[in-house]
């Protein structure tokens, strides 16, 4: 595990911003319908994904301070259960219902834990209700130009914003080489633009560090890394493809033939596979709002 502050590096993040908005501002409609994709297999997506460092956990709470957490796009609560099971009081927000019932299952031992079934963009919420605001593995689905508002908008003053996403540190794990060449195999032309395809770069798809850091209304940003493995049978790692959007979106004929040239190939290495995560979490605080009362 790792922690540091992050320098604001205006003019860049400028840049990266201004491209990044653009190219999701013209796929919006393609965004907001892939991210509903999940609940095609939302009781495979709760099975299959993993979890999730207990330590992050602590941290967040500990740069938070006690209050109630809103949760966006909660999926079906493989946070929400680890922050109800420490005791705070959770609003989860998640877009699709399938998602939304297998959460509302998961959190029944949890009466401090409220389902809504809503995108995050046009939720109502409670303006300044909230000490803590968090999205584990789902920021990027919510409209760039929106989210960061919307945030400030619901959050008390210095009220904390904890963003958290996991993907494999793919050159780490010891089939890289034989999934790289499964991938090339079997659908060739399935770019790399998910963490599970082998050749993806999960720092540069999910630069979270540049915009928290520079989002309007709130302070410096602060990252923090946390290292860890999963070993997955041959059917386990097949079934947790099955839950990535990129993956459920190719024709049955590519998925088909892409999963049996992953499990080949984890079956000919001795039938399991370790895949070496990294968890980056990306924290900041609420600035204050201008006092209305005064002239």
């Amino acid at each position: 595990m790792q922690g540091n502050q992050l320098p604001r590096l205006s003019v860049a993040v400028a840049l990266w911003r201004r491209y990044s908005f653009a190219i999701d501002r013209q796929q919006t409609s393609r965004v907001r319908g892939r991210r509903l994709t999940f609940g095609r297999a939302a009781d495979l997506y709760d099975r299959a994904r993993p979890s999730y460092p207990p330590v992050l956990i602590d941290d967040v709470l500990a740069f938070a301070g006690a209050g109630r957490a809103l949760e966006v796009g909660a999926g079906t609560g493989k946070a929400t259960v680890m922050f109800a099971a420490r005791g705070v009081e959770v609003v989860a927000v998640e877009p699709s219902a399938e998602m939304a019932a297998v959460l509302r299952r998961n959190c029944e031992g949890y009466p401090g834990v409220s389902v809504v079934v809503s995108d995050f963009e046009s939720w109502a919420g409670d303006r300044g209700g909230f000490r803590l605001l968090y999205s584990a593995q789902a920021w990027h689905w919510v409209a760039p130009e929106v989210r960061y508002r919307r945030a400030w908008e619901l959050l008390d003053d210095g009220g904390a914003l904890a963003v958290f996403f996991t993907g494999p540190r793919w050159q780490q794990t010891d089939l890289y080489e034989p999934f790289l060449a499964a991938y090339r195999a079997a659908v060739p032309r399935f770019e790399a633009t998910g963490p599970m395809h082998p050749a993806s770069e999960v720092e540069r798809l999910r630069p979270w560090w540049l915009e928290v850091g520079e989002a309007d209304g709130f302070g410096a940003a602060e990252q923090r890394v946390y290292d860890w493995s999963e070993t997955y049978s041959t059917d386990e790692y097949v079934s947790l493809l099955q839950t990535h959007s990129d993956h459920i979106l190719l024709s049955h004929e590519q998925r088909a033939a892409l999963l049996t040239a992953v499990a080949a190939a984890i079956e000919q290495h001795g039938g399991a596979i370790t895949l070496a995560y990294r968890t980056w979490l990306h924290l900041s605080r609420a600035e204050p709002r201008a006092d209305e009362s005064s002239p």
